[in-house]
């Protein structure tokens, strides 16, 4: 069988293009961005124009309460007793700051401490609490009033007497509403000014998708290397997902090239070889020739399925290693499956294999299938080259589980070890009818399983070993 390179005829780019698929796009981030930020930007201005509002009436409030109230305090030290009698001397200082409203009016009344009035205007009720603040009506529009009392004790007069400043609240109105209309500008301002901030933040957060997408879309179809662009933290795990689609992707493209390239290639000199012999008998008049020549037929025959049978297992295992999910297995009942799987008419022998299980489950975390094809490869090796006795034998050490092939023979040399796993290997010490595909398939499961192919020669019996090295894991919950 010729062992030469893969069949450069065949080239992935003149595979047919696919039709390029329509991009399904449920929502756009921007525009879920754009209406998370006006809902948080409405809401929050919502939030400022009450804010505001609140702020400017008490802001006019406390302004115009404390002149209320330093008028009342002045008429209430005009008040004097004369003869028994409340004289009040009204101070024109006490209105002149109210005089700052000209469109407001000014209301006064003193009153002794039976609530009766001594001066100012009658239409000014007396107040009905001790609150130093209250609002009123003065024919017919709103008031705010501010009361103080001041006591007197003397022979002849005892008790508070109580003065009341009022004003009109339309000056109060007025700057309430200038005070808001300014804050509402200034947070205006500053929303807007905000609202420019969000985009720049939105876009400068979008760029990372945007290099992605520019990195993906510059490369070829046949690129599959993982994608090396500067990206934050919150998208790393997407682009780090992506990165192992391709992986995944780039593997089965690998196996899917490797599985036309071998197949054209490693199958040709045998069906060639196949050809010639069938043509040879057809025209063959001697009998016993025509015997000879039809062994020699069977022989190619058998060596093509074998062939043939690696191939596809090669390519099913490669595979399952990215599509099937790890499950807890007993190695015994792995074992017991590629014994009864294994057909010793394809190996030409008589030799009929062992099996050494512990009493006890060896539980791995892998594919039954996947494993069973490696055990039964490592048991055609021993077949086809080994010595008998040969036995498949299940142990554990530790932390690591072994499924081993036993035979009596000297095994590959020790310099064979390390290239007896890639495939079709010149030096990998197989024989001419050797498939060379045997080896390959147990290292491409042993690795799928997290595990490594190894080589040795035993003491008791004497003789070489060929085992799957594989982590053990804990037995799955009833």
């Amino acid at each position: 069988m010729s062992l030469s390179a893969p069949c450069a005829g065949w080239d992935i780019r003149s595979l047919p293009k696919a039709k390029a698929l329509p991009v399904i796009s449920g929502y756009s981030l921007k525009a879920r961005l754009a209406a998370a930020l006006a809902i948080v930007f409405a809401i929050g201005g919502v939030a400022v124009a009450v804010a505001a509002l609140a702020y400017g009436r008490n802001a006019a409030q406390l302004s115009y309460d404390r002149l209320l109230i330093g008028a009342a305090n002045q008429i209430a030290q005009s008040v004097e007793l004369r003869k028994g009698a409340v004289v009040v001397d009204l101070p024109v200082s006490a209105f002149e700051l109210l005089s700052l409203a000209p469109e407001d009016r000014v209301v006064y009344a003193v009153f002794d401490p039976q609530n009766r009035l001594i001066t100012g205007y009658d239409t000014v009720a007396p107040p009905a609490s001790p609150a130093r603040f209250y609002n009123g009506v003065f024919t017919g529009e709103p008031i705010r009033l501010a009361q103080v009392a001041r006591n007197f004790a003397e022979r002849g007069f005892s008790g508070p007497v109580t003065v009341v400043v009022g004003q009109t609240t339309r000056a109060r109105a007025d700057l309430a509403a200038q005070i808001t209309r300014n804050a509402l500008i200034a947070a205006g301002l500053a929303g807007i000014a905000m609202i420019g901030l969000s985009v720049f933040a939105v876009w400068s957060a979008l760029r990372p998708l945007a290099r992605i997408e520019r990195d993906l879309a510059q490369r070829s179809p046949q690129d599959l290397t993982p994608v090396d662009v500067a990206i934050p933290t919150e998208i790393g795990s997407l682009v780090a997902a992506l990165n192992r689609f391709m992986g995944r992707l780039d593997r089965q493209i690998g196996v899917m090239r490797n599985l036309i390239a071998d197949a054209s290639h490693q199958l040709r000199t045998p069906i060639a070889a196949l050809r010639a012999q069938a043509e040879l008998a057809f025209d063959e008049p001697d009998p016993d020739r025509l015997r000879r020549i039809v062994g020699r037929i069977h022989a190619r025959s058998l060596t093509l399925s074998r062939l043939t049978d690696q191939l596809l297992n090669h390519a099913l295992i490669i595979h399952r290693a990215d599509s099937e999910p790890l499950q807890p297995v007993d190695l015994r009942t792995v074992a017991i499956r590629a014994i009864d799987e294994t057909d010793r008419s394809l190996f030409a022998t008589d030799i009929r294999p062992g099996l050494d299980l512990p009493e006890n489950p060896v539980w791995c975390a892998g594919d039954a299938l996947s494993l069973a094809e490696a055990c039964k490869n490592l048991l055609g090796n021993a077949l086809r080259h080994g010595t008998a006795p040969v036995t498949l034998v299940v142990t554990q050490t530790g932390s690591e589980a072994r499924l081993a092939v036993h035979d009596a023979g000297p095994g590959l040399r020790a310099d064979q070890w390390a290239d007896a796993g890639t495939r079709f290997a010149r030096d990998s010490g197989v024989s001419a009818d050797s498939a060379g595909l045997g080896l390959a398939i147990v290292h491409a499961v042993a690795v799928a399983h997290h595990g490594g192919l190894s080589f040795g020669h035993t003491d008791a019996p004497a003789g070489f070993e060929a085992a799957i090295v594989l982590p053990l894991t804990e037995a799955p919950k009833p």
